[in-house]
């Protein structure tokens, strides 16, 4: 019998965790900032935008831990860190075009 040394794509994730931790440690702390900031103004369009980007880093964490959802996780992660800079960066960009107008 031929055993095979080569990583399985069922087999444990050593550094599953790496991905979500980049994406959670600017982006949570951004979200939870943004959400407390809205929630007092009322705006709740954007808190839906929020509240999908606290999901889903909720769900970049709890996906299994093999190799072949490795890029899912970093798919999903990386969602989750642009709906986190998304209502900054929107807030931003309408403040430079109030100023320059």
């Amino acid at each position: 019998m031929i055993q095979d040394d080569a990583p399985q794509l069922n087999d444990s994730h050593a550094t599953w965790w790496k991905v979500p931790l980049a994406a959670t440690l600017p982006g949570l702390p951004l979200l939870a900032w943004e959400f407390s900031w809205l929630q007092s103004t009322g705006t709740s369009s954007i808190n839906k935008l929020i509240l999908t980007g606290f999901c889903l880093f909720a769900i970049a964490w709890l996906l299994p831990h093999r190799q072949s959802i490795q890029t899912l996780r970093t798919a999903i992660s990386c969602t989750a860190l642009g709906f986190a800079v998304l209502p900054l960066a929107l807030a931003l960009l309408l403040t430079a075009a109030m100023a320059s107008g």
